[in-house]
């Protein structure tokens, strides 16, 4: 049992100690939760009974009897004069028993009994001395105290007949306590503070109870005995039913008294009963059995700490509604609008701006630097492209902002890229941006009148083209997820309809930006070169990001519907292709039937579309070697073994995903982190629509992915890392969850 101590230790010097410490929180939090009871743990003063007396003027002997069972650590005992009077050396300590502790390292032990001496310089006619003495000291059975700290009230006689400072035995035997109530009560005098009672089981110390409130809530019931106090932050939920909808949201904890906790530095505890609602994020209508698991801890005043303590309360659910959008938006609240709509604003904005840089755009904004070339010459045509570029972009991204809300508002908890769930929708987008690739490449040349981006570039764009294009690129930001807008997006989500459109154009303000900066900045513009033939060679070079914006979107597809989705979405593309050459042959034609004919054609390549939406969706693919595959049953077991977990929310469709995966996630530098803070790696697949890591999402208040959440080893809360990672952000977030 040495080894595996439920100790909870608090260091007073020093770093090292500090790290030391919390070495030991996480060992101790790694054990179930066991039953203490009088057989299992003596009181600190019954275990380690203290008592002094001075050999002489200059010498006070220490003694602690160490009952069986029990040891102390040489390194943690110290002992120092209270008193200006007597003026004292470093305490004098025997050796001790030799050994090489996990925590500590090389340390020294005491069992059975020790004696110390402190030596000093007391000034005349001084009768008493008080002595502060530290200790710190641990039980076989495999629980460790807190560090102790006693003053002693010790008489000076004038001299002790037969006994010298130079014959005195620092080992001799130590005298008795006091008096009989100090051997009864384990005190070496009246007036120590110590634990006068024994420790409470854990199932008395800490009362817990848990009730249905609503079908879509929980209320929780902590009850602390007199004398016991109960830490907030180390106190963590998860919820197991058999279809794996239902997930806590966030705790409502009432306001909590602060404390300066030994162990932990400042933190909230609750002395008294404390009553806690609980939502619930909900993807299921039906009533439902379900079992509340709940992690909590805490300590005995002036006494011990308990190691991690679980609780489980098996609770009937009634119907009730999906997703409970309350508790989401109580959720996202707590956290998102503690910013200010300013700060909001700017964020979006931010936000959008970085959108630019974002692979998932880059394609279509080629369009936007023809046409921008092309205006050199002109400033007004410049300022026409960029403001209708503009308008198709804000009204995208306020069309978007209020179909999320209607959503959410509805129950449904969809969110930023959700459509790009819908296979239909990608094979679509795969279609626009391979006719579009066959448009720079001279395949076909549509006019301004047709909605398109397809739009002729050269000489004939207009207003619906710009604007157009200005919508596509909405439509293709869906797969990112810049910096700063996922606290923008979770800020609108909680925030009034009226609110959250102001963050959406904020957000498409930015992605216009640069554009409209060139059309209305001279200095911006001149920079641009001069338009002339090259850029029929640029335009068709710009067609190759089209389609390998296109091939991407075949592979999400092949990850939705599987080979034979990409086989009707091959075949559909072959359709188009052929239904654009002979539109295009058409206008040369002298024969009415073509373009009738190419417009069956055009519509025949439709059909695929169709079938693709009703495919089955395929097997989901177990994840990478060594990963596991997300599952909130999984997870609760994982934080209840102590594990550090590492989450990787994904899809195939999500191109930061795949950027993260290329230069962070794929490489031996993250694997190397994983196992020095042995770290169980968990990915969850949301290429296709997936209720639980929907409910995920909402419980971090995320409004898409990428998500990446490091739980720490001492099951509290988990760490929310950006949404572009590099390998020191990895790095340093698995050392720290493998510390705390």
């Amino acid at each position: 049992m040495n080894a595996h101590r439920a100790a909870v230790r608090s260091m007073t010097h020093g770093p090292a100690a500090l790290l030391a410490t919390f070495a030991l929180l996480m060992l101790a939090w790694s054990l179930p939760a066991r039953a203490i009871d009088e057989s299992d743990l003596l009181p600190v003063d019954q275990a380690f009974v203290l008592s002094a007396k001075a050999i002489d003027q200059g010498r006070i002997q220490i003694s602690w009897n160490i009952a069986k069972g029990y040891y102390l650590y040489r390194e943690r005992m110290s002992a120092q004069s209270a008193d200006a009077t007597f003026q004292s050396t470093p305490l004098q300590l025997p050796e001790g028993i030799h050994k090489h502790d996990q925590f500590f390292g090389d340390v020294q032990i005491y069992h059975d009994r020790v004696t110390a001496t402190l030596a000093g310089i007391a000034a005349s006619a001084v009768q008493a001395v008080d002595v502060t003495v530290k200790y710190q000291g641990c039980a076989d059975a495999g629980v460790c105290y807190p560090p102790q700290k006693r003053t002693l009230h010790v008489a000076l006689p004038a001299q002790i007949p037969g006994v010298t400072p130079a014959t005195t035995d620092a080992n001799a035997p130590a005298a008795p306590p006091h008096s009989a109530l100090a051997a009864l009560t384990g005190r070496a005098d009246g007036k120590l503070t110590g634990t006068d009672g024994l420790p409470l089981p854990p199932d008395k110390a800490f009362g817990f109870e848990a009730i249905v409130d609503t079908p879509n809530s929980l209320l929780l019931r902590f009850t602390p005995a007199k004398g016991y106090y109960l830490y907030r932050d180390k106190t963590s939920f998860a919820v197991a039913s058999p279809a794996s909808d239902v997930q806590p949201g966030q705790p409502q904890w009432p306001p909590a008294q602060q404390r300066h906790d030994a162990h932990f530095g400042d933190v909230a505890v609750y002395t008294d009963l404390v009553e806690v609602p609980l939502p619930l994020i909900r993807t299921g209508t039906a009533s439902e059995h379900i079992t509340l698991n709940v992690v909590l801890q805490g300590c005995q005043t002036d006494g011990i700490c308990y190691p991690p303590m679980r609780r489980s309360v098996a609770l009937d659910l009634p119907a009730g509604g999906v997703a409970s959008p309350q508790a989401i938006v109580t959720a996202t609240a707590s956290g998102a609008t503690s910013i200010s709509l300013i700060a909001a604003l700017l964020l979006a904005l931010g936000g959008g701006l970085i959108l630019n840089l974002m692979p998932c755009v880059l394609p279509v904004l080629s369009l936007k630097v023809l046409s921008l070339v092309e205006a050199h010459e002109s400033r007004a045509r410049a300022r026409r492209h960029a403001l209708w570029y503009t308008a198709g972009v804000l009204l995208s991204f306020a069309a978007l902002g209020m179909l999320v809300i209607g959503l959410r508002a509805a129950g449904q908890a969809d969110r930023w890229g959700f459509w790009l769930q819908e296979p239909g929708i990608v094979a679509a987008l795969a279609y626009l941006m391979f006719a579009i690739g066959l448009s720079l490449s001279g395949l076909f040349q549509i006019g301004a009148g047709v909605v398109g981006v397809g739009q002729k570039l050269t000489e004939k764009s207009g207003p619906s083209g710009d604007f157009f294009t200005g919508v596509l690129a909405v439509v293709v930001a869906a797969p990112c997820t810049a910096p700063f807008m996922g606290t923008a997006v979770a800020y609108a989500l909680a925030c009034p309809p009226a609110t959250a459109i102001a963050v959406f154009l904020a957000l498409g303000l930015g992605l216009a930006l640069p554009f409209l900066a060139i059309a209305f900045v001279p200095a911006l513009a001149s920079r641009l070169p001069k338009p002339g033939a090259w850029m029929e060679t640029l335009k068709q070079v710009f067609a190759f990001p089209m389609y390998l914006t296109a091939a991407w979107l075949v592979s999400v597809v092949a990850a939705q519907r599987g080979s034979t989705g990409v086989l009707y979405l091959l075949a559909g593309a072959v359709l188009l292709a052929f239904g654009l050459w002979w539109w295009e042959r058409g206008r040369y034609s002298r024969h009415r039937s073509v373009r009738p004919l190419a417009w069956l054609v055009l519509l025949a390549a439709l059909l695929p579309l169709n079938v693709i939406h009703r495919l089955p969706p395929v097997a989901r693919q177990a994840p990478e070697s060594g990963a596991v595959a997300y599952s909130a049953s999984r997870l609760a077991e994982l934080r209840a073994q102590h594990r550090v977990v590492f989450v990787d929310m994904t899809a195939d469709w999500c191109v930061s995903c795949k950027a993260n995966e290329a230069a962070v996630l794929s490489r031996a530098a993250f694997h190397e982190a994983m196992t020095a803070a042995d770290a169980v790696y968990m990915v969850g697949d949301y290429t296709s629509v997936d209720p639980a890591i929907t409910a995920f999402l909402d419980a971090h208040h995320a409004v898409g992915v990428p998500l990446y959440v490091v739980y720490p080893r001492s099951g509290g809360e988990g760490e929310q890392l950006p949404n572009l990672l590099t390998q020191g952000i990895v790095r340093d977030a698995l050392a720290r969850a493998a510390t705390q």
